[in-house]
């Protein structure tokens, strides 16, 4: 299983601040700059944000991009923005509740083929595909959570509106990927 980039700490720190910059920028009407002098950054890579109220750590937003399309630096910003003021699940984020929010991004690897039985909690992050729907869970999700194997592969299935044990059928496709979660303190 290929693992993300190893991220040296002054390239962890900027991600986050890079995070909330794009944020307050959007919410602001203005633009940001996503170029930066870390190299990793500027590799193509998947990553996803996630945005939780500080008071009580509960969920305020997350979105990503699996796919490496873009320099990580990029796919962050993108990604920070969209959790702010496109996750379904949320009304968009307001400037005036920003600094009561925490920023986590995860840079994902390359997301591989993967059976079941090999699934580890806590390493793993999951996509599931089948029937024209998809699903994906962090590999932090199912640590936060308690979840032992069978259950982040059903929590896997219901994310993308399948049934329970769906990961169990013929013609379900099944792929892991790992990440470097940094969380903003």
């Amino acid at each position: 299983m290929n693992e993300p980039a190893d991220l040296p700490a002054p390239a962890r720190a900027w991600l986050i601040a890079l995070a909330r910059e794009a944020i307050a920028a959007h919410l602001e009407g203005r633009s940001c700059a996503t170029a930066c002098e870390h190299a990793a950054l500027r590799v193509p890579q998947g990553a996803f944000v996630t945005l939780r109220r500080r008071a009580d750590h509960s969920l305020r937003g997350c979105i990503g991009y699996v796919q490496a399309e873009r320099p990580l630096a990029e796919t962050v910003a993108e990604a920070a923005v969209a959790a702010a003021t496109q996750d379904p699940r949320f009304p968009a984020v307001t400037f005036e509740e920003l600094p009561a929010l925490q920023v986590e991004v995860s840079a994902l690897s390359a997301a591989e083929p993967i059976g079941a039985a090999d699934v580890e909690v806590g390493r793993h992050g999951l996509i599931i595909r089948r029937e024209g729907r998809s699903g994906v869970l962090l590999p932090q999700v199912p640590q936060s959570n308690g979840w032992d194997r069978e259950t982040f592969l059903d929590h896997t299935c219901l994310k993308a509106g399948l049934p329970r044990r769906a990961w169990r059928e013929p013609g379900c496709e099944l792929l892991a990927f790992t990440a470097t979660v940094i969380r903003e303190d």
